[in-house]
């Protein structure tokens, strides 16, 4: 669908409108068909729930996020379909209730995949239900019917925290996704000559050869010349069974004095949020800071689809706007893009040392790294 802001007008704002007005974030008793003042402040307010970028305008992503809203557990059966996965609070609703109940659903990311299957057969299975992988009435009745085994602590992000700490402080071996931001037509911010897509793919290359020479396995999403989506990217990290995923973009603004670094992992803004992810965050969010002198805009949960699709932990680093004269002349220096690579790579490090043998930040090195992975015997 089109993006729909204020001043718009027709069947959509419309079904936009009476959306919010069910969610009880617009009070509409003559239904319009304007995209008004009023609609504009609901339409904030609910991505500021949902961990989406708090525009006022309502793009695909905020469509999907609304659409899915309006969806409860009950409303409708759910099961897996492969071509066209089902989504909705009501998928959210099932997999959190299925992780209280002990049965791994993986994130509850709202969309009914594969994962989320297994562990409701095994849920029927056990309570003596039809193993079909639909949760429909009576499934629906046994699962409210049921105390929870694990209650608090959010299962799914424990399980996340005890891989991190299982995995070891060796970079060594870890296979890690590097996702340059934009590519092929789509160059993303483009100033004076200076594109998100190039700069970012130039980082991701420097933080590939780094972590190369660590011993570390590093995929690029992207080449030059192709764009895939984040539903794609998503895949391909899970496909390939990654440990990390770290997404590169740079920034803008309408104000050309925005600047400096922001960093953000998967979070609803509720108190749902990736421990991991917000750890790895902060470390990359300080190492950067500390190295270059950006200004530090912090780190952010947001409900992105790169950050919540994907079954392991993801980061996505903002990395400076290039509409601000400073940040752009900083990008377009490679010496400044290699002092970022090696303060990302630093970070994974210190997410790996869970705080052991660590250095204060800003003072590890490439060369620091390499002789630890020596003295642990995995390089040569």
């Amino acid at each position: 669908m089109p993006l729909l802001r204020r001043g718009d007008f027709g069947p959509d704002v419309a079904e936009v409108r009476a959306t919010l007005t069910k969610l009880g974030l617009l009070s509409d008793p003559q239904p319009s068909q304007v995209f008004d003042l009023p609609v504009e402040h609901a339409v904030r307010a609910f991505q500021q729930r949902r961990g989406l970028i708090t525009d006022g305008v309502v793009g695909p992503a905020t469509y999907r996020a609304l659409r899915d809203a309006t969806y409860r557990l009950g409303d409708r059966p759910l099961a897996f379909l492969m071509a066209q996965p089902v989504t909705g609070d009501d998928v959210s609703a099932l997999q959190e209730r299925l992780l209280e109940l002990g049965y791994d659903a993986g994130r509850a990311n709202g969309e009914f995949g594969h994962q989320t299957e297994l562990a409701l057969r095994s849920f029927q299975r056990d309570y003596g239900l039809i193993v079909d992988g639909m949760c429909g009435p009576d499934t629906v009745r046994a699962l409210r019917q049921l105390q929870p085994k694990v209650r608090g602590g959010r299962p799914v992000f424990l399980r996340e925290q005890e891989r991190v700490r299982r995995a070891g402080p060796r970079l060594s071996g870890k296979r890690i996704i590097i996702d340059p931001g934009h590519g092929g037509d789509d160059r993303g911010v483009e100033v004076d000559g200076v594109s998100e897509a190039d700069v970012m793919l130039d980082l991701g290359r420097l933080l590939e050869g780094k972590m190369a020479a660590t011993g570390m396995e590093a995929l690029l999403t992207r080449g030059p010349n192709n764009n895939p989506d984040e539903g794609e990217r998503a895949r391909f990290a899970n496909e390939a069974g990654a440990d990390l995923i770290l997404s590169l973009h740079a920034d803008r603004n309408a104000s050309p004095l925005a600047s400096g670094v922001a960093t953000f992992h998967f979070g609803t803004g509720n108190g749902t949020s990736s421990t991991v992810g917000e750890a790895l965050a902060g470390f990359i969010q300080r190492e950067i800071v500390a190295r270059t002198g950006m200004l530090d805009c912090r780190t952010h949960p947001k409900t992105w689809d790169m950050l919540r699709m994907t079954r392991c932990t993801a980061v996505r680093v903002e990395v400076g706007y290039l509409t601000n004269d400073g940040d752009r002349q900083r990008l377009a220096n490679p010496s400044f893009r290699d002092v970022v690579a090696e303060g990302i790579l630093v970070a994974v490090k210190r997410l790996y040392l869970l705080g052991k043998d660590d250095q204060p930040t800003g003072t590890f090195t490439l060369d620091d790294l390499l002789r630890h992975e020596v003295a642990t015997g995995k390089i040569r």
